[in-house]
């Protein structure tokens, strides 16, 4: 059916607005009062809505199904599937796709639009039609807690080429691509999810930097753009977050970038909207503002009284319909291109998928794999016992979430039969424990240390663990970060430092192959670390 904006009541209209959340493998009474009671346009998974990918595919096609027999157009089915260390479908049979900073040391803006095809056609296979990706934000800020990784790297011409290679991959086949956040994360020292953050720059250095990236992506014909909960003063002079803002959605984005693709904002139950405006509040003011499309993830009670807000604001006159009426016509336009799209592809087999990606995948892998400095310390000597520490996540985090499946540098040194042993520890540890660790070592030659840090800069525990390590003379010590390459500032003097920026299997047998010399690094820092050499250039 070619639905149109006359189709619909007002309270339709208003539910196609929104994007929501649901805490279920099927779809229970809350999907089912989203979706026939509030007329949702659009569901957004998380991990807790997969089990395995038969199951999360029988979900989309039951959901699509309902929206159909309720008289509702079809739904947007959303996830953030960024790649990498973002990734709510990390299941068996799933591609393992990289994330963007891995994209970014391995330098090939092809690499990234086939990795951006791959991931579409696995989604598409899944029922799912949107992915919150990719992140354009230019990562300048060793201290932001919730970007870093998630970013292609700090230089804003790079970040843009990916960004546009990631958007043309999967839009190609049949997902709508969404570029965030807008106008940009990247140089922030404050988590949305808490609070709210601030880049403070004039309007000069935006249009250099943090609008440069979505300048391209609006060229590169990109189908969304998410909002951020960040406030620009150069934009905007009231304290308040893009997404809530006029001026930046509307002025900035809309007029001035003429972007007439959809506008959604992130999650309004992140603190920075919750905690400040309150989520009735912040959906009526991000619509004001020009958001097409509001998404609140997670409780049902917070998604009705959202909706029940907008629905309040058009009636008493604070909202016009013809404002309600010009977002709906991008949605369903968007959701019939999409539909049309997808009938003109071929069926795809995840399988099949997965299996032809895996040489490809471990090839910008081994691409990406970056050696920033090695005193004399590989290869390390596949007959001599090698300590592994590898940091576990004990708890979850807004910007963390443990993996389905287990895969460790221990396991793949031991698949390339290395002799290993492999010790488990917390992200952070405490001086006890740094100690017990210590004394480990003292009984072997070899030592490696992956550490781990997803918010801001490296534990104090995992600091103190190299530290203690690089006294024991004896000892061959390689420190690989698995995540966030700034660990270095942290700990300076390390004699040999490797940047994984993911802790994924194709990059652990990476990483595997580069400790034994089967492997040569080549991946160049996307980042300025303290005291090495410019960013984009191959470490010594």
């Amino acid at each position: 059916m070619n639905w149109k904006v006359s189709d619909l009541t007002l309270e339709q209209k208003i539910g196609q607005m929104f994007i929501c959340g649901f805490d279920a493998l099927t779809p229970n009474e809350h999907a089912k009062k989203l979706i026939q009671e509030h007329h949702v346009g659009g569901i957004v998974y998380f991990r807790r809505n997969v089990q395995k990918l038969s199951q999360l595919s029988e979900l989309s096609s039951s959901l699509q199904q309902l929206a159909a027999s309720s008289g509702e157009p079809p739904l947007i089915v959303s996830i953030d599937q960024e790649g990498g260390m973002v990734a709510r479908i990390d299941h068996e049979g799933i591609s393992r796709i990289p994330g963007n900073m891995a994209l970014g040391a391995a330098g090939s803006t092809d690499y990234t639009y086939e990795v951006g095809k791959i991931g579409a056609k696995e989604l598409r296979a899944l029922g799912v039609n949107m992915n919150f990706a990719p992140c354009i934000d230019v990562n300048n800020n060793p201290l932001n807690p919730v970007i870093g990784v998630r970013s292609f790297g700090e230089d804003p011409k790079t970040v843009a080429a990916h960004g546009v290679a990631a958007i043309k991959g999967y839009q190609e086949e049949g997902v709508s691509a969404t570029a965030k956040h807008f106008p940009g994360h990247g140089d922030t020292s404050v988590d949305s999810h808490l609070g709210l953050a601030s880049v403070p720059h004039d309007r000069t250095r935006l249009e250099q930097v943090e609008l440069y990236p979505f300048k391209e992506a609006i060229a590169g014909n990109v189908d969304a753009i998410m909002t951020a909960h960040v406030s620009f003063p150069a934009i905007e002079p009231d304290p308040i977050p893009a997404t809530l803002s006029y001026a930046v959605l509307t002025g900035l984005l809309r007029e001035e970038l003429d972007f007439d693709g959809l506008i959604i904002t992130d999650c309004l139950e992140m603190h920075a909207i919750a905690k400040e405006f309150g989520i009735p509040e912040g959906a009526v003011r991000s619509i004001e503002a020009g958001a097409d499309c509001v998404l609140v993830s997670h409780r049902l009670e917070l998604q009705e009284s959202a909706i029940k807000a907008v629905v309040e604001a058009v009636k008493s006159g604070r909202i016009t319909e013809e404002r309600i009426d010009s977002s709906v016509e991008r949605i369903l336009s968007l959701k019939m291109r999409n539909a049309e799209k997808a009938a003109n592809l071929p069926a795809v087999d995840i399988a099949e998928i997965s299996s032809s990606a895996e040489a490809l995948l471990f090839e910008i892998a081994a691409k990406g794999i970056t050696l920033v400095r090695d005193e004399q310390q590989l290869p390390l000597d596949r007959e001599v016992s090698t300590l592994v520490y590898w940091p576990e996540l004990l708890k979850a985090t807004e910007v963390d979430e443990a993996w389905s499946r287990s895969y460790t540098l221990g396991d793949a040194i031991a698949a390339s039969k290395g002799k290993v042993e492999e010790i488990r520890i917390g992200t952070d540890l405490t001086d006890e424990e740094v100690e017990a660790a210590v004394q480990e070592a003292k009984h072997y030659k070899q030592v490696v240390v992956a550490t781990y840090t997803s918010e801001s800069k490296l534990s104090s525990g995992q600091r103190k663990l190299v530290e203690k390590l690089m006294q024991l003379g004896s000892v061959k010590l390689i420190v690989a970060s698995t995540r966030n390459p700034y660990d270095l500032n942290e700990i300076s003097q390390v004699p040999t430092y490797l940047c994984c920026y993911e802790n994924t299997p194709f990059y652990m047998d990476a990483l595997s192959g580069v400790l034994y010399g089967d492997v040569i690094p080549e991946g160049k820092l996307p980042v300025s670390l303290n005291d090495v050499q410019e960013s984009g250039s191959k470490a010594n």
